[in-house]
């Protein structure tokens, strides 16, 4: 034990001087545009809470009444005694929401990435996907026995020669992953192109919807709307963690036979608790302000956020990755400058996070913010002045 505990020491310090401990900060607040770290008042730049309703009152009372009537929890996985008639309730509300026969929910959106691969597909078939996608997917495709083929992110002439290559091997499915927005970097998938090399190569397409359902797209339907190509995605995975209702969980949609076999082979949903009443109360009533007139409101307010948010930090000289998502990653490259930028912004009052190696490439560290319709238009001018100002203390410009 000495010895071990000696070497994860080792590991930890080599962390610190590369400047790559992430460590937590402590919120004592709700989620929410301003929130207290510390106890201490901050602008929030930095949540997956698209929508601004985390903290909503309709979904709270929403899963309070669930766990009025339901309990805290089932104690069991769903197929033992787990499945309520509310999991059934917020599976098809889901499916009906993003336009699919059926839906399986699990206990987090890296369930159903890392469950889809290995219940689906074997050794006779293939993989495609996109070099940048989320580390769920990475790790569900690992467990799967397919054969792996990787296309550079977002480059349509190599996911098609990587299609050509498997199609040489005699595979017998292919499927195409990606997630349809990605991340670190707030592109969107070309899912329309994908779309079409699927069809010339007969190949499926999977999408992870997770940064998408509820933000993009007529009703906030995601990347396969935004794209023009509804109807077109075989298989979506996604969650109710960030836009729909920010608590946690995770789904797949797809036709109704696919499903059945999820529930007969996905593991971490054979063997993980159902999902708590709490959770499943709180994604009905999101699903329902999501789609709503309420939720296009709120998609118009995180639009407007986002182009002016991105406008006065490209104008004072920042570095940023192109794109019109909310997701408006700052180039900083080096893991100690972003570190720097990061405790300098907190120290002004907005909260914010440094992403570095693995989190991101190293050199390619970043402060990544996000926008939120919990945030009003003052306090994202607040936020753009806090930046300049940080980022002349810190060097990131002149």
């Amino acid at each position: 034990m000495t010895e071990f505990l000696d070497h994860v020491r080792g590991e930890l310090a080599a962390l610190e001087s590369e400047n790559l401990l992430k460590g937590e900060l402590v919120l004592s607040s709700p989620q929410g545009g301003g929130i207290r770290v510390g106890y201490e008042p901050r602008l929030n730049l930095c949540a997956n809470n698209y929508l601004g309703i985390a903290n909503d009152p309709r979904i709270v009372d929403a899963s309070i009444a669930a766990i009025l009537e339901w309990g805290a929890g089932y104690a069991s996985v769903r197929f033992i005694c787990g499945t309520s008639e509310l999991h059934k309730q917020l599976e098809a509300k889901t499916a009906r929401y993003l336009g699919y026969e059926d839906c399986i929910t699990f206990a987090a959106a890296f369930d159903a990435n890392g469950g889809v691969f290995e219940a689906l597909f074997g050794a006779e078939d293939a993989i495609v996907s996109d070099a940048l996608n989320h580390a769920s997917i990475i790790d569900g495709i690992r467990l799967s026995k397919a054969k792996r083929f990787r296309y550079a992110n977002g480059d349509m002439t190599d996911l098609e020669a990587q299609l050509k290559a498997a199609r040489a091997n005699g595979l017998r499915h292919i499927v195409i992953a990606t997630d349809g927005v990605f991340s670190m970097d707030g592109y969107v998938a070309d899912l329309e192109s994908i779309t079409k090399l699927a069809d010339q190569y007969d190949a499926l397409v999977l999408v992870d919807d997770c940064h998408s359902t509820g933000v993009l797209g007529a009703g906030g339907r995601g990347t396969a709307s935004h794209c023009g190509v509804d109807g077109r995605i075989d298989i979506l995975t996604g969650t109710y963690g960030k836009a729909l209702g920010g608590a946690m969980g995770g789904f797949i949609c797809a036709r109704k036979e696919v499903v059945a076999l999820l529930r007969e082979r996905a593991r971490p949903y054979l063997f993980s608790n159902a999902l708590a009443p709490a959770i499943c109360g709180a994604a009905i009533a999101a699903i329902d302000i999501a789609q709503g007139a309420n939720g296009d409101t709120l998609r118009e307010i995180v639009r407007a956020h986002a182009f002016q948010f991105r406008s006065g930090l490209a104008n004072a000289g920042f570095n940023l990755l192109e794109g019109s998502h909310p997701i408006i990653p700052v180039m900083v490259e080096e893991a100690g400058t972003a570190s720097a930028l990061a405790a300098d912004l907190l120290s002004q009052g907005v909260y914010v996070r440094a992403f570095s190696f693995p989190v991101v490439p190293r050199g390619k560290a970043r402060i990544r913010t996000q926008m939120s319709a919990a945030l009003t238009s003052q306090q994202i001018d607040i936020a753009i002045d806090a930046f300049i100002k940080a980022g002349k203390a810190t060097g990131v410009i002149s």
